[in-house]
């Protein structure tokens, strides 16, 4: 049995993540605030990560999962509230590739600020770099868009909303690449890098197939039993007014997660487990008025 650290704990990766260690039989704990229904099986430590003073220090943990940080600061702070930690693997982001880097985006690149992600992907970056200098049992995974279930993003759970209203679907672009990454092949990569420990401390990981905006709307309807109508949206409209994601292709290299983890789950098998789930769990997810927007917005097309 393993000591396990998971920040966060409550809402989509993190509580995934917290369930499915915990469910192996680890003892895992999750550290946040209180404010939302804990996972079953875990033993919850209700802080503040930045005001963590001595709670960590008597802990010994064998590995740190670190879902809920975004800035160094946020980073810093738990490290020097820790006591003893083996492997401290940080859920970073794909965002911190700026957008003029050819494509596919590869570890080794230099990352700079990217005019679509903003401070996001950049204050992701400078957390990395905190960990990378002074944390020497630290490993970085950069996934692209994360789904499956306890997806709390309006994303996928939007196009199920679609598929089940009869609605049709506007998209920037029909032939939009996206890339996506199912939660419990990211929590199964994360066993790999604590048991292997690697050379390597910087790991994209995601599905290796790409797939276009229609092909992902497709997948989304089947597992509805619907089949799809898509729409091109005005050009002069911005996407995320009323769509789940920009129009920027971003794409990862995963061929450095391959070597260790050569299988992922098919995308249209971790589809139907999140509209399974989702049928079941629709107040989970935070929705948006994209609906509204199109409606408001929109002349037929």
């Amino acid at each position: 049995m393993r000591n396990i650290l998971v920040t966060g704990g409550t809402v989509f990766v993190s509580r995934f993540a917290a369930e499915y260690f915990a469910a192996k039989g680890d003892n895992v704990f999750v550290l946040n605030r209180g404010n939302r229904p804990q996972p079953e099986g875990v033993t919850p430590i209700i802080c503040d990560r930045h005001a963590l003073g001595d709670r960590l220090k008597d802990k010994a943990f064998d590995l740190v999962i670190d879902v809920s940080a975004y800035t160094r600061a946020d980073t810093e702070s738990l490290v020097s509230a820790l006591g003893d930690f083996g492997c401290y693997v940080f859920t970073s982001s794909g965002a911190v590739y700026p957008e003029t880097l050819p494509l596919p985006f590869r570890e080794e690149q230099e990352c700079v600020r990217n005019s679509v992600w903003g401070d996001y992907g950049t204050n992701k970056l400078e957390a990395e770099n905190f960990l990378l200098e002074n944390v020497g049992n630290a490993y970085i995974i950069r996934p692209p868009y994360l789904y499956g279930r306890h997806e709390n993003l309006y994303r996928a759970p939007y196009i199920f909303d679609c598929a089940d209203r009869g609605q049709p679907v506007y998209v920037p672009r029909k032939d939009l690449p996206l890339q996506f990454f199912d939660v419990s092949d990211l929590c199964r990569f994360i066993e790999i890098l604590c048991t292997v420990r690697p050379a390597e401390k910087i790991f994209n990981v995601g599905n290796p197939d790409i797939v276009t905006v229609s092909e992902w709307v497709r997948l989304c309807f089947e597992a509805a039993g619907k089949v799809p109508e898509l729409k091109i949206a005005p050009r002069d409209c911005f996407a995320r007014n009323y769509f789940c994601f920009y129009d920027m292709d971003y794409r990862l290299d995963v061929s450095r997660m391959l070597k260790l983890m050569p299988d992922v789950k098919p995308l249209a098998e971790g589809i139907c487990e999140e509209y399974e789930w989702y049928r079941s769990n629709p107040d989970a997810v935070a929705k948006r008025g994209y609906l509204d927007y199109i409606n408001n917005n929109f002349r037929e097309v």
